[in-house]
């Protein structure tokens, strides 16, 4: 079992930006794929971004273009850069492991961190 934990979040403007952490426990971290997925008030959580164990990326077309993904195996830890937030970005946001094409996350969900984008 892999513990996931998030941080950076918090409230932003609209057009601001924010780096997410995700540090996973366990030295098997590399192997994995990783996603980002995100919960809005009132609705389903949804994927996010994705990276693989090379490195390769993948993201939904609503974030396309202002959010990275990214990872660091040595520190055991993926992120996520967003830019150019708006107010429909607004919620909390969790990673984990995935697998499949469809991205379905493997272990237990973290605690999340919150985003706000407001005016």
């Amino acid at each position: 079992q892999v513990q996931l934990v998030e941080s950076g979040g918090g409230s932003v403007q609209p057009g601001g930006s924010l780096r997410l952490s995700c540090a996973a426990s366990g030295r098997i971290f590399g192997i994995y794929d990783m996603g980002w997925y995100r919960q809005a008030p009132g609705k389903e959580r949804e994927w996010v971004a994705a990276i693989t164990s090379d490195k390769v990326t993948n993201y939904a077309d609503s974030v396309k273009g202002r959010f990275t993904i990214s990872r660091d195996n040595n520190k055991n830890t993926a992120y996520l850069q967003m830019n150019s937030l708006k107010p429909e970005d607004t919620a909390v946001y969790y990673c984990n492991a995935v697998r499949g094409s469809n991205y379905v996350p493997i272990f237990s969900w973290g605690q999340g961190t919150q985003v706000t984008v407001s005016s």
